[in-house]
């Protein structure tokens, strides 16, 4: 019996300490329209040339995310061209961290240079819909027949500390396959990084 209970208790914590639905591999993503740091309104949708994105949840106040602006801003020069841009999203709280609000959007955009849309997720809305809990955290989507296919899930590469000490690099190698037509694989890893700061 005491088993029972230990075992319905974990159960229990499990289930309890899951992100809210979200999106696994292989579902489809639903566009969004969300706004830009120049100001305008972006959907997915709008692209009509990609053939998928590299979504990426990140802000501007975390270290780990601080450590992977350069690395995002380089995934997107590289794959921009060949149909997989990058699109930034903060979804982050700024009543919990002041940095994290729009204004602050911008000023990191524009002191950073970078060279993709970085959108405000300000309901929180698109963050619970894919599931994302970290920053950063990747999802990278594919077109098929119409749709957004989620291709990825997870981490940049498998070292935050040091990009010229990268052993593997995840999205880099999901996009490649991608292009080259073959399976995803790894297909999802575990986000690293600081945990989005949900509305109270």
């Amino acid at each position: 019996m005491k088993n029972l209970i230990l075992l319905s208790t974990a159960f229990f914590l499990l289930v309890s300490f899951r992100p809210d639905g979200g999106y696994k591999v292989g579902d489809v993503a639903t566009d969004f329209k969300l706004k830009n740091v120049t100001g305008s309104m972006i959907s997915l949708g709008d692209n009509k040339v990609a053939q998928g994105f590299i979504v990426v949840f990140t802000c501007n106040h975390c270290p780990f995310s601080v450590k992977y602006e350069d690395r995002i801003n380089d995934l997107n020069k590289k794959y921009a061209q060949k149909g997989y841009p990058v699109v930034a999203i903060n979804s982050n709280d700024a009543a919990q961290y002041e940095e994290d609000n729009y204004d602050g959007m911008i000023k990191r955009a524009k002191e950073k240079d970078f060279s993709f849309p970085y959108l405000h997720d300000e309901t929180q809305a698109i963050a619970r819909s894919y599931g994302a809990t970290r920053t950063p955290h990747v999802y990278i989507v594919q077109k098929e027949k119409g749709d957004l296919i989620v291709k990825y899930i997870g981490a940049i590469d498998d070292n935050a500390d040091d990009a010229s000490a990268v052993k593997e690099k995840y999205v880099e190698n999901a996009v490649d396959a991608l292009l080259a037509s073959k399976p995803v694989n790894p297909d999802f890893t575990k986000a690293i990084g600081c945990t989005i700061k949900w509305k109270k």
